[in-house]
């Protein structure tokens, strides 16, 4: 619960600290990736029993650039992470998300066994800011499932696939 705290101050800091953007900037990063994200949901499925990495290398290839990441519990309360959330824009866009009320983007993988809890350090040395060394860290954690979550469009508060 405690690292939970810690992670959604380091995700409200991140957005009160970002320069400003627009609703226009937010909506054309918005358009320009979801679809993208819509294309790879469509076979999410071939990547289940797969390592992340094998993931991540398709979100490469279609050009789906992860910005930041949080570590979730399996069932609430808990105190394991198996779930990854992954965001696709910076906290400038988050918080112009926010201000406006618009959802953004985001794939929550679970996984197959528990993520190591020095992941913890690494994201609040890195300020949940994505980077090779996390591609690196998941790359051989097995997935179980992936869900497409903010895919229906900016003003759409149906957050299911």
């Amino acid at each position: 619960m405690k690292n939970k705290i810690i992670y959604t101050i380091l995700f409200l800091v991140t957005i009160l600290l970002c320069k400003a953007q627009t609703v226009s900037d937010y909506i054309a990063f918005y358009n320009g990736v979801v679809p993208k994200l819509n294309n790879v949901a469509i076979y999410k499925t071939q990547f289940y029993g797969q390592n992340f990495s094998n993931f991540y290398t398709e979100l490469q290839s279609k050009n789906i650039n992860i910005t930041m990441l949080f570590c979730d519990y399996k069932t609430d309360p808990g105190s394991k992470y198996y779930i990854l959330k992954l965001f696709f824009c910076d906290g400038n866009m988050l918080r112009v998300a926010s201000q406006n009320s618009f959802i953004y983007p985001r794939v929550i993988i679970t996984f197959e066994n528990e993520i190591p809890k020095q992941v913890d350090d690494m994201i609040q040395q890195n300020h949940a800011q994505w980077s090779p060394t996390f591609a690196q860290f998941f790359a051989n954690m097995k997935i179980e499932k992936i869900d497409f979550i903010g895919v229906k469009g900016y003003n759409v508060d149906d957050f299911s696939e």
